[in-house]
Order: structure tokens, then sequence, then C-alpha cells
């Protein structure tokens, strides 16, 4: 394996790269929104089989066609964000427009009602996801964007995204508490309960979506006008970009390491709440949602106080690939400690394991991205060209089409272990295999990120040498 060594010396960052605190706080909202959508989806969902009575594979479904449409349109977005030049900058029109349909969009998804058939509720959930996914990333893919190019230093980017995750964390402490939240309105109804919970994130995405979009700054808001071309070559011109990101050796190591940490965690994930109420009591979901709501505000509660801004300032000390190297083995031993934290006699053993998990996902939000936004300057250096945008689209895209992937195989796992809700705790054999896919497969994905990491070359010394050279090449070195 050809092994990378990073040491680099320590560079302080300039006064005049410092990214104020009022503009990291707004785009660390518009991160909120971000974390916001994903979590509430991802706790809500559960109401199409536990509420409606769907099967799990048809679920799994629902969650794949929608992930491989906007999989498809991130590129696009993000190359038209990257060629778009108006009076209020390159992303701030996407997101502002994004934000408004998104919300609209989410309300709409929820609005779900008892004595439908099994169809209507898969069709009906399909197409107003695959319009909400869409819409979602004319505001998300600009915002990724925005952020890789607020500060030109490789300390201060690590430092927003560190300050903007920890804010996104809020939404984990809250979704653990959704499915409690559905079950506990007075008719105990999961399907009114949900309905009213789309209004709400509906409204929050609106509200939460468009302030980024008017108050942030733009860095790169007054480049040249892209010369005028004709449609076939504006075609050639997309693929080109996404080919030359595709070429990009740093960009897909970094691409890799995003899909393996993040999907064996969202594939494992499905089987967290199956296993809490299941297992370790018998099918009762009230104290279940208890435990299932305390560890997940646990996890986001720890990487809000203390992963995501530890990590920020280890990266600025010892290198964002070394930091790595620490963060994701300490993930493995968070997740290896479920199988005894799964315990019918202390339920909250379970708790232990929280902290060391949040370190898996606490760095790679903040110290991957901040790598991504170095491999663009890599790119300029190379190319000529600013593309954060289709870098960004890109990378979602690889997270995406994984998360289409991870929900389509986790509702065809489910089945496959025989898992039924309707046996409740009566079936060991079921609940042991749910257990076995819930430890078992982030810690594979996980070993396997730790090779990637390691070949990883661009330290910090390279990246301020770049910069050095990219100012010289503007006039303003």
């Amino acid at each position: 394996m050809d092994e990378v060594v990073e040491h680099s010396r320590h560079h302080v960052t300039a006064p005049q790269d410092r990214i104020p605190l009022l503009q990291k706080a707004v785009y660390s909202v518009g991160y909120l929104v971000n974390q916001m959508q994903a979590a509430a989806l991802g706790a809500m969902v559960f109401v199409l089989n536990l509420g409606l009575g769907m099967h799990w594979s048809l679920i799994g479904i629902v969650g794949t066609i929608p992930r491989l449409i906007d999989a498809f349109t991130d590129p696009l977005i993000g190359y038209t964000s990257d060629n778009t030049r108006t009076r209020y900058g390159r992303r701030r029109p996407f997101m502002f427009v994004g934000a408004l349909a998104s919300g609209i969009l989410f309300v709409l998804l929820f609005q779900l009602h008892k004595g439908h058939s099994e169809g209507y509720y898969f069709w009906y959930f399909l197409l107003i996801q695959c319009l909400f996914v869409v819409a979602f990333s004319v505001f998300a893919i600009p915002l990724t964007a925005l952020g890789f190019e607020m500060s030109p230093d490789y300390h201060e980017r690590t430092r927003l995204l560190g300050t903007a995750n920890a804010v996104g964390q809020i939404a984990w402490m809250i979704s653990p508490w959704l499915f409690k939240f559905m079950f506990s309105t007075p008719d105990k109804d999961l399907v009114h309960g949900v309905r009213i919970l789309g209004i709400i994130f509906g409204i929050f995405i609106v509200v939460g979506g468009i302030l980024p979009a008017i108050f942030i700054k733009e860095r790169f808001s007054h480049l040249p006008q892209p010369q005028k071309k004709k449609a076939i070559a504006v075609v050639k011109d997309f693929f080109s970009g996404c080919v030359i990101a595709f070429k990009n050796r740093p960009f897909i190591q970094l691409c890799i390491i995003s899909f393996l940490i993040f999907n064996g965690f969202m594939l494992a994930s499905t089987f967290i709440l199956i296993n809490i109420v299941f297992y370790d009591y018998g099918g009762d979901y009230g104290k279940g949602g208890d435990l299932q709501g305390w560890f997940g505000m646990t996890s986001a509660l720890v990487s809000f106080l203390l992963v995501f801004p530890l990590i920020a300032w280890v990266a600025t000390k010892i290198g964002k690939r070394n930091t790595l190297l620490i963060t994701i083995p300490l993930s493995i031993v968070g997740y290896a400690l479920k199988w005894w934290g799964y315990n019918q006699h202390h339920p909250y053993l379970l708790l232990m394991a929280a902290p060391f998990i949040a370190c898996s996902l606490g760095s790679l939000f903040t110290v991957v991205t901040s790598m991504l936004a170095d491999v663009c300057d890599v790119d300029e250096l190379q190319t000529g060209s600013r593309r954060e945008g289709i870098f960004g689209a890109i990378y979602w895209w690889v997270l995406k089409v994984g998360q289409a992937i991870s929900s389509l195989i986790s509702g065809f796992m489910l089945d496959w272990t025989g898992f039924k809700e309707s046996l409740g705790g009566n079936q060991p054999h079921a609940l042991f295999f749910t257990r076995v896919c819930d430890i078992g497969i982030p810690v594979a994905t996980s070993l396997l990120a730790i090779y990637f990491i390691l070949t990883f070359d661009i330290s910090e010394d390279k990246a301020y040498e770049t910069r050095k050279q990219l100012e010289a090449r503007r006039g303003r070195g």
C-alpha cells in the first residue's frame, strides 16, 4: 500500500481570512436546515410501516428511487450554479428558490390519512419525495459550494465546517424524539402526529433556508461572465467537468471514504429502532421510544459540545488526515460496544456506545468536507476553473447513490432476517440477525475507509503552496 505520511508545518490563519461570526452563524443555520430535513425524513418515514402497514421492501424502494433521481440532478445543479452570474451572486438565488419550494413539498409529503391502499401510499409518497429531493438540492448544493469558498484558508475552512456541523447536531438531538412525539398525540395516532410534524418542519425549511440566501456574502460573486455557448457546447462542457472531477485522485479518495463511513452508518441505523423496541423491550414502543430518544440525543449532544469542536481543533494541530486516523477507529470501538449495549436487563448500557460512534460522522462532515475545499483549489490550479458546485454535487451524488442503495438493501435485509412486527419480542432468531447487521456493517465499512484515508496526500503545506500559486496567478499574491 502506498502510504502517505503527513508532516506539515503549522500555519497561522491571517486575520483577513477569518470568517466573521455572523456569517458563520447564518451559514450554520443553513447547515441545520440541511441536517434537519434528513433527520426528520429518516425518523418520520417509519410511519409508512408502523402507521400505514406498508411492507419494508416497498419502503426501501420508496427511499431508493428519489435518491437516484436526485443523484442525477445534483451535478447538473452544481454545474449551473458554478456558471451562473447574477447581481445576487452565483449561489444565493438558487438557495432562495430551493428553500421555498422544498419547504412546501415537505409539508405535502406527510399529509397522509388512513383508509387508502398500500399502492396509493406508495405512489403518493414516491412522487412527492422525488420532487422534494430535487427542490432541496437546488438549496443544498449551492449552500455546500458556498461553504468551500467562504475562506481561502486551510484551517478556517475546518473551523467553519466544525461550527456548522456542531449547530447541525441540534437536528439529531431533536429527531430521536420524533417517534415518541408521533406516538404521544392525544389519540396516539402515528399518522396524525406525522402530519403535524410535516407542517412544522416544512415551515422551518423555508425560514431557515432563506436566511443564508439573503445574508451570506459570496467571495466569488464577481467572476467574469462565462462565454455564451450553444446547447451542445454546454452539454459537452458539463460532462467534461464531471470527467475532470472523476479523474481527480484525491477527490475520488474522499468520495470513497465518505461513501463507506456514511452509508455503513445509514444502513445499520435502520436496525437501531428495531433492536431497541423489540429486543430490549419486547415490542414496547413507549419505552423503546424513550431509549431511542436518549441514545440519539446523547450522540448529538456529545457531538455538539465535544466532538465537533475537538475535531476542528485537533485537525488544525496534527492535520486533517491524521485526525481521521484517530476518529474512525474510535467509532469502530463504539459500534462494537453496541453488542453489549443491547441488554434486556440494563437497556441504557447502549448509551456508552454513543460518544464513540459520534466520532465517525463528526469527523466525516467536518474534516472530509474541509478537505474537499482543498481539492477545489488543486483543481483550479490544474484547470484554471472554479467549480466548487460540481465537486460538491458529485460528492453528495456519491453519498446519495449510496444512501439509495442502503435504503433498498435495508428493506430487503429486514425481510431477510425474518423480522415481523406482529411477533413482538418473541423472535430471537430474527433479532439476533438484526443486531449482527446493526454492528457488523459499519465496522466492516469503517475498516475499508481507513485503507483509503492512509493514501490521501494533500497536506497542510501542499494546500498553502497551492493557495500561494493561485493568488499569484490571480494577481493578488
